[in-house]
């Protein structure tokens, strides 16, 4: 259950008290170095994605200038991770599966590019929680509506849990289709192939409103999260026919 008594849609877990090597912090504030650090890394990425990928940005201007905001992209691939950043040039925040925090400098530079540890198994409550400090700090948060990588030309069902949390926090989210990603780099595949690939960014969906005492309703959650499912649909199709291989022919 939620603190507000609902039923926490089901997002991968977190806890509160997320354990990073001694000496960093979780990211909220960073030093001059580390972006400096970020902002070589993002050239690094975008440089290789524009050459190697073909990468092309489309709808950029949809994404918010300032303040807290939800990132849905579709999930083909591995790439969909480091190639998303490419549509602003602020830091995005992302979840990431605990065990990768093992060293210092792992941590330091997985914390640096925007990854905050959540652990597995725990409850959704604990990830919820995790979830909206980052957005109470107006960071941006990228959230995979599909839950883990598919595959294929249809959305799969989504989780409520960006919608709930955009509720919860009163930020919009950002549709995001991604085409070219499966066939650049497939589920088992060891080496990225140089297809082209194409983000598309759509139009932010605004939040649910919330009721008087500042819940939202479960139905408005289940309206949103179909929304999304719709639009997240037309922007993978976009993306998908500008790459070259379009999901219907």
């Amino acid at each position: 259950m939620s603190e507000d008594g609902h039923a926490a849609p089901h997002i991968e877990a977190a806890r509160v008290d997320l354990h990073i090597p001694d000496g960093h912090d979780r990211g909220e504030r960073m030093g001059w170095f580390q972006r400096a650090f970020y902002r070589f890394w993002w050239w690094v990425v975008q440089a290789i994605g524009r050459s190697y990928f073909r990468l092309e940005v489309v709808g950029a201007h949809n994404v918010p200038t300032s303040g807290a905001y939800i990132v849905a992209p579709i999930h083909r691939s591995n790439l969909d991770t480091p190639i998303v950043a490419a549509i602003t040039h602020d830091r995005l925040r992302y979840m990431g599966k605990e065990s990768l925090w093992t060293s210092s400098f792992g941590g330091w530079f997985l914390t640096t590019m925007g990854g905050f540890p959540v652990q597995r198994g725990s409850a959704d409550r604990e990830a919820l929680r995790a979830c909206i400090e980052v957005l109470d700090r107006s960071e941006p948060l990228v959230m995979f509506p599909e839950g883990t990588r598919q595959s294929g030309p249809d959305i799969q069902p989504l989780f409520d849990g960006p919608a709930y949390l955009a509720g919860r926090a009163q930020v919009p989210i950002v549709p995001v289709g991604l085409g070219g990603s499966e066939r650049a780099l497939r589920k088992g595949a060891r080496f990225p192939v140089p297809a082209k690939m194409v983000l598309v960014v759509g139009q932010p969906i605004p939040p649910p409103a919330s009721g008087p005492n500042g819940r939202v309703p479960r139905r408005a959650v289940r309206e949103l999260t179909d929304r999304l499912s719709s639009e997240i649909q037309v922007l993978f199709d976009e993306a998908q026919a500008l790459s070259g291989h379009p999901n219907r022919h």
